[in-house]
């Protein structure tokens, strides 16, 4: 008992700066990562999470804390603030990633169809945040639609199709090979909504590819529902644009978006080709929210 005494008594003089981590800032600050893995939980509509977020900001010990919960949990910390909420991505190696693998065997055992969904991931980002400045710019909304995604692809095979021919490339590449050249004869030969006789979206229709994307980022907080036109349409959330801003798989999504395929005029492209192209490199590391 007196070396508890001794220890837990110290010497009279100042507080010490920073103060011991109690169990309770330990817990609060597991809640907190714990809201930013709900993405779809606003801060603005949960009080407990809206205190959590300006103590995060008011007490940087406290920061501190949760970004150390929040690595211990193999999570980055993308950005913490009322229009984001606690804005967390998996790391490669946390129990949280989400891999392009396993999200395809979800949807489909063919492995040209999981080529395919990553496609429809890429076509999406690039739809939607088409230049850097979009990226940049915190007030951007990006909207897209399922079939503005599928005339998309489409017009960007056609665009790959002619590039290949310019340059004398005629044969077929494997289906398991990187890169867009490998994608764009399996997309363009796939039917845009099946053969049913209504025209009913099938799963392994183009459009049903891309409607599984957009439902998975939906679910993920990355996108939300506006409306049925055009085979459902959709905005960004601040959550996608800082994703799309920090994963990998850039150099692919470069090479979609300097097809030139994209004007952008209010946020709602079309498909005609930008007057000047020079400029559409995207920022490095922008890509998927998957690992490979």
């Amino acid at each position: 008992m007196s070396e508890h005494v001794e220890w837990s008594e110290p010497d009279a003089g100042p507080v010490p700066a920073t103060a011991a981590v109690t169990p309770a800032d330990a817990a609060d600050a597991a809640r907190l990562v714990a809201f930013g893995l709900q993405p779809k939980v606003q801060p603005a509509r949960d009080q407990e999470y809206a205190d959590l977020l300006r103590r995060y900001r008011e007490d940087p010990p406290f920061a501190r804390l949760a970004d150390a919960v929040a690595a211990g949990l193999g999570l980055v910390v993308l950005e913490v603030s009322p229009r984001a909420g606690m804005a967390v991505t998996a790391a490669e190696d946390s129990v949280f990633a989400v891999r392009m693998g396993d999200y395809a065997r979800r949807t489909s055992a063919d492995s040209g169809d999981r080529f395919l969904h990553g496609l429809a991931h890429l076509a999406v980002a690039a739809l939607a945040f088409p230049r850097p400045e979009d990226l940049a710019d915190d007030g951007y909304i990006g909207r897209v639609s399922v079939n503005g995604v599928d005339a998309f692809v489409r017009q960007a095979c056609r665009r790959l199709e002619e590039r290949a021919d310019e340059q004398g490339h005629n044969s077929d590449p494997a289906t398991d090979a990187p890169g867009l050249e490998a994608a764009w004869r399996i997309w363009a030969r796939r039917s845009a909504t099946g053969a049913t006789k209504d025209a009913r979206r099938l799963a392994g229709s183009t459009t049903g590819i891309v409607g599984k994307a957009v439902a998975f980022l939906t679910d993920s907080g990355f996108l939300q529902r506006t409306g049925d036109d055009g085979g459902g349409t959709y905005r960004t959330t601040a959550r996608y644009q800082l994703q799309v801003r920090d994963m990998a798989g850039g150099a692919a999504l470069a090479e979609l978006i300097e097809l030139g395929v994209v004007p952008v005029t209010d946020g709602s492209p079309t498909l005609l080709p930008a007057e000047d192209t020079d400029d559409l490199e995207l920022v490095a590391d922008a890509g998927l929210p998957f690992h490979s």
